[in-house]
């Protein structure tokens, strides 16, 4: 195990913008991060997306990170976290689409042979990308990813009404797009 001294010194020289140092704090905690976040997800894929994900917020934050027990502790409780918002997240999606076939099922059967879906799908995704870019990203990093309204402000660095704004716009333009009976299926 390395020693918390060694951990200061490679933060330092990561406050340097020094990438050789990222590079080493990276080979020396991926491994450990993947077998804790593959014991815990069980999906190799996503593991790997959780200890990137965790790579790519440490990187970003480096110049205000404050590590008072070292860097094992830091990655220790990261992909912890990271595990728990991925399984929060999978858990919401499961629920909504419960809802939605909860939805489709207590709609009219004449009405749902009418539905080409794959049309409907197509309707979708031109209609998305009509929107304004800023709203579309806004938009898909919530659907899509599952990512949260905040989580969202933070990553694309603009405050959480901005995300507010976009995502009421974006259903605004849906709504009068698709009727009412899209609406309750997919928002």
């Amino acid at each position: 195990m390395l020693s918390t001294s060694d951990d200061d010194v490679l933060i330092d020289r990561l406050n340097t913008d020094e990438i050789n140092a990222f590079r080493e704090i990276y080979d020396r905690y991926w491994d450990k991060l993947y077998v804790v976040a593959r014991n815990r997800i069980n999906d190799r894929e996503e593991a790997e997306e959780i200890v990137q994900d965790i790579f790519c917020n440490f990187w970003r934050r480096r110049k205000s990170l404050v590590l008072t027990k070292g860097l094992n502790n830091y990655f220790s409780i990261a992909v912890k976290y990271e595990v728990i918002n991925r399984l929060a997240r999978q858990a919401r999606a499961n629920t909504y689409l419960k809802q939605a076939a909860k939805e489709l099922s207590e709609v009219d059967e004449s009405t749902l042979m009418q539905l080409d879906l794959n049309e409907l799908q197509n309707q979708l995704q031109s209609t998305i990308n009509t929107l304004p870019e800023k709203c579309q990203l806004v938009f898909r990093l919530q659907h899509e990813q599952g990512y949260s309204q905040r989580r969202i402000a933070e990553e694309l660095d603009i405050s959480e009404k901005t995300v507010e704004a976009h995502l009421s716009k974006a259903r605004k333009v849906l709504r009068n797009s698709f009727s009412n009976f899209f609406y309750l299926i997919f928002l």
